[in-house]
C-alpha cells in the first residue's frame, strides 16, 4: 500500500481547506453556478438526477482496511447507508448533501484519501490489473508505475484543463486484465529480447512498456493504437507527455462529443498522429521528466508489501475441504484465484447477488470486509472495474473459514466470469445524463439466470450494461452489451454482442460489439438474452467453447435471427387479427 508522504498530506489538506472556501461562498452566493461548476468537478462532486454525487479516488484500485472503514463512517454519517464501487476502481456516494462535502472530503483526507480529479478535464483515476503484485503472470508491479503516473499527472498545470477527461489504464503481467486497448492511453509492460535475470535463469532484459493511444467506449467505440511497441522505463512520463501535449493542442473544443483523444487519433490518422508525437518527443525526451532508478526507487519504498509465511505449497486441508463439500468447491472454483507466493490466493467477494445492484455494499457490509481484511489477507483490498472486491493474500489454509463468513456476508455467489456477473452503470436511477435504467435489467437478467447449475453449463460470459452511450457499464466490451436507449421519451434496449475487453487468453484481443437489431421494451430483454444463450449452446462445438468464440466464429446471424424469429411472429399475429376483425 502507497504511504503518503509530507508533500502528498499537505496537498490533499490544502485542497480540502481550498474546496471548503469554494463552497461556503458558493452557498452564500458570491460564486455563480459556473464558477462553481469547474471546482467541485474537480474534486468529484457532480449534480445527478436527485441529489450530488461524489467520487472518490481509490487509486489504482488499492484499499487498506482504515480507508474501508471511513468509506463505511461516511456512508452512515452523510449518505443514505450504502456506496457503489465503478468500472474506474472508485467508489460513489449518491446522496450527500453539497454543504457535507467539505467534511467528507477532510475525513478522507485523514485516512490519505481523497476526491481529486474524479472529474472534469484532467487525468481520472489510473487503473491496473486487480492482481497486481500477486499475479504469477506477472512483469511488473504495476502499482509503481501507476503512482508514478498519479504524482505526475496531478495538478499537471499544462493538462488541467484538456479537451475532455483522460483515461491511463496500465498492465503489469501477461494478460490483460486492465482493458489498455479501450482507454485514451494503455501501457502494457513488456521486456526486450535479450538478457536474463539477476538470478541468471529467469528471462531478463529491460522492462518497457507497449504504448497505445486513443482507444475508448462511449458515443464513438475506437480500438486503441499501438504507438510504442517498446519504450523504455526511462522514458515513460515524457512520451506521455508528448501524447498528451499534442492532444492538448490539436484536441477539439468545440464539440464535447468530439473532444476525446481517440477522434483526434482517428481524424488526423494514427501515422500522422504518431509522427507529430515523436516530434513533440524529441524536445522531452532525456529532459527532466526522464525517469531514473532512484525516482523510481523512491517511489517503490513509499508501498509496504505483504509479509508472506514461508509456507510448503497447496495446502492438504484445502484439496479435502474441497473434494467434501461440493458449495465450497463450486466457489473456490470461480471466485478463488492463483496466487504467485506458495499457500496462497486471491479471493474475488462477488458484490453481484441476485436483487442487490451491482457494485453497491452498505456500510455494515464494508465494515465487515475491513475485518476481513485484516484477518485474512493482511489489512489491504482491491476494487476491481469488474465492480468486486479482492482480498488478494488469502493463505490457503483460511479458505474454508473465509467463505463461511463471506457467505453470511451476502458476497460468497460462485459467478466471477459467469452470465450473472453483471457490470452495470447506476443508470437513469441515479444519473441525470442515462437515458434509462440499467439496476432493473441487471435484476430482472440475474433472477432469470438464477439457477447456478445452468450459469455454469453456460460457462464464461461477461454481460455489461450501460445507461447511455458514454458507456460507464462498458458495454461495448460486454459479450452480451446492454445499451439504453431514448425512444420518444420511453426506455428501450439495444444489444450487442462479440464485444471483449482484452487479451485474457490466447487468441481473444480486445474487440467491440456488434448491434444485432432494433431495440427492445425493458420487459423484453430476459427472454433476449434466453434467446442467445439458447442459440450459443445449439451451436458450440464444445463445453470449453465460449459464448464469445462462437459469435465470432459463426457471426451475428444466427443469434439475430433467433432472436427477431420471434419477434416477427407476434407481429404477423397481430396483424391477422387486424384482418380478420
Amino acid at each position: 500500500m502507497y504511504r503518503y508522504d509530507e508533500i502528498d498530506q499537505r496537498l490533499v489538506d490544502e485542497r480540502v481547506a481550498q474546496f471548503r472556501d469554494q463552497t461556503r461562498r458558493f452557498l452564500a452566493g458570491k460564486l455563480s453556478e459556473d464558477d462553481f461548476r469547474p471546482l467541485r468537478l474537480r474534486n468529484g462532486l457532480y449534480i445527478q438526477r436527485y441529489a450530488p454525487m461524489l467520487r472518490v479516488a481509490i487509486p489504482y484500485g488499492l484499499l487498506t482496511s482504515r480507508q474501508l472503514r471511513t468509506l463505511a463512517h461516511i456512508a452512515r454519517t452523510w449518505d443514505r447507508g450504502y456506496g457503489h464501487f465503478s468500472t474506474r476502481q472508485n467508489i460513489q456516494f449518491n446522496w450527500p448533501k453539497l454543504e457535507d462535502t467539505p467534511d467528507i472530503l477532510a475525513e478522507l483526507a485523514k485516512v490519505q484519501m481523497h476526491a481529486i480529479q474524479t472529474s472534469g478535464n484532467s487525468v481520472r483515476n489510473i487503473t491496473t490489473d486487480h492482481f497486481a503484485g500477486v499475479a504469477s503472470d506477472e512483469i511488473v508491479d504495476s502499482f509503481v508505475w501507476c503512482e508514478l503516473l498519479r504524482q505526475w499527472s496531478t495538478f499537471h498545470p499544462e493538462f488541467s484543463y484538456l479537451p475532455r477527461k483522460f483515461k491511463i489504464a496500465v498492465n503489469g503481467a501477461e494478460a490483460d486484465r486492465a482493458a489498455i486497448f479501450l482507454h485514451d492511453i494503455g501501457l502494457q509492460a513488456v521486456r526486450d529480447k535479450g538478457g536474463t535475470g539477476s538470478d541468471g535463469a529467469s528471462p531478463g532484459g529491460e522492462v518497457g512498456f507497449r504504448v497505445i493511444v486513443g482507444g475508448g467506449m462511449g458515443r464513438t467505440p475506437i480500438i486503441g493504437h499501438v504507438m510504442q511497441e517498446f519504450l523504455p522505463w526511462r522514458h515513460l512520463l515524457s512520451y506521455v507527455e508528448a501524447v498528451m501535449r499534442v492532444y492538448n493542442r490539436y484536441g477539439r473544443r468545440d464539440n464535447l462529443n468530439k473532444a476525446r483523444i481517440k477522434i483526434l487519433v482517428k481524424e488526423r490518422t494514427p501515422e500522422r498522429f504518431r509522427e507529430e508525437v515523436d516530434a513533440e518527443w524529441a524536445h522531452l525526451k532525456d529532459g527532466p521528466s526522464t525517469l531514473t532508478e532512484e525516482e523510481v526507487r523512491r517511489v517503490e519504498g513509499r508501498f509496504t508489501r505483504p509479509a508472506y509465511k514461508q509456507l510448503p505449497g497447496d495446502d492438504p486441508g484445502h484439496a479435502a475441504r474441497l473434494a467434501a463439500e461440493p458449495a465450497f468447491a463450486a466457489w473456490a472454483k470461480r471466485n478463488v484465484h492463483p496466487h504467485k507466493a506458495p499457500g496462497y490466493a486471491a479471493v474475488t467477494l462477488s458484490l453481484k447477488k441476485t436483487g442487490v445492484p451491482p457494485g453497491d455494499a452498505t456500510a455494515d457490509q464494508m465494515d465487515a470486509v475491513a475485518d476481513l481484511a485484516d484477518r485474512f489477507s493482511q489489512g489491504e483490498l482491491r476494487v476491481s472495474h469488474e465492480q468486486n472486491l479482492i482480498l488478494a493474500d488469502v493463505r490457503q489454509l483460511d479458505l474454508h473459514e473465509l467463505w463461511q463468513e463471506v457467505k453470511a456476508l451476502g458476497f460468497a455467489t460462485p459467478n466471477v466470469g459467469l452470465l450473472t456477473n453483471i457490470i452495470a452503470c447506476p443508470g437513469g436511477d441515479f444519473c441525470s445524463l442515462a437515458y434509462a435504467k440499467s439496476i432493473p435489467v441487471a435484476e430482472a437478467i440475474q433472477r432469470r439466470f438464477d439457477d447456478l447449475d445452468y450459469v455454469y453449463d453456460i460457462g464464461e460470459l461477461d454481460l455489461n450494461i450501460s445507461g447511455c452511450v458514454n458507456s460507464c457499464g462498458h458495454h461495448h466490451v460486454g459479450h452480451i452489451g446492454i445499451l439504453g436507449v431514448d425512444k420518444d421519451g420511453e426506455e428501450w434496449y439495444q444489444i450487442s454482442i462479440g464485444g471483449n475487453q482484452g487479451l485474457t487468453r490466447p487468441g481473444a484481443p480486445a474487440a467491440l460489439g456488434k448491434v444485432i437489431g432494433p431495440s427492445f421494451a425493458r420487459a423484453e430483454i430476459p427472454d433476449v438474452i434466453e434467446k442467445l444463450i439458447g442459440t450459443y449452446l445449439e451451436r458450440r462445438d464444445s463445453e470449453e467453447e465460449r459464448f464469445i468464440d462462437v459469435v465470432w466464429r459463426i457471426g451475428i446471424e444466427p443469434f439475430k435471427e433467433r432472436v427477431y424469429d420471434g419477434r416477427h411472429q407476434k407481429q404477423e399475429s397481430r396483424d391477422r387479427s387486424l384482418v380478420a376483425a
